[in-house]
């Protein structure tokens, strides 16, 4: 005979369950899903291509790209995201995020860095020219001269030089760091 006092008797069922979830957790938890889509939906198609994201996730977001914005559609198809992203791990699909946008931080920054050469080029002329080919020996001394000769005479007639442009492909398709 047991004791209506025991304490077995007015446990509840989950005290001992680990898989719960509160239900403020699992709303937390579907904001941050449907916030990692909302980052996933801004990016474009070919930042989407590659990444490795499960095939319903991807149409679902290429799907929302044709839904106007700022209606009740589009805030539906964001929670349909949301729902669909609360199926998979999250870790590998940030990481994947991150490694696109980071990948777009570093090129930007290439080119920066490709730009500020080609000034230094143009502004400075041979001294430049040799102590850019003592560091990267694969350029040629006289392409990259002609370059800056024919860019300088094109800037001093206006604001346009199509051998500018030149010099700056063809600083960025031979130098690889």
């Amino acid at each position: 005979m047991k004791i209506v006092g025991d304490s077995e008797h007015f446990q509840q069922p989950y005290d001992n369950d680990d898989d719960y979830v509160s239900r403020t957790e699992f709303k937390k938890e579907s904001e941050e899903a449907q916030a990692l889509g909302m980052r996933l939906v801004a990016l474009s198609k070919t930042q989407l291509d590659k990444m490795d994201l499960d095939e319903f996730l991807y149409d679902a977001i290429l799907k929302s790209k044709l839904i106007k914005q700022k209606t009740e559609a589009y805030r539906r198809h964001l929670q349909y995201i949301g729902k669909l992203m609360r199926g998979f791990d999250h870790e590998p699909i940030q990481a994947a995020l991150d490694k696109v946008l980071n990948k777009n931080n570093n090129e930007a920054a290439q080119l920066q860095i490709f730009e500020k050469m080609r000034e230094r080029l143009l502004t400075n002329g041979d001294d430049e020219v040799q102590s850019l080919l003592d560091q990267h020996p694969q350029l040629e001394r006289q392409k990259l001269r002609q370059l800056i000769r024919q860019a300088n005479k094109e800037l001093a007639k206006g604001p346009e030089s199509k051998s500018s442009k030149e010099l700056f492909k063809y600083l960025r398709s031979e130098i690889k760091e």
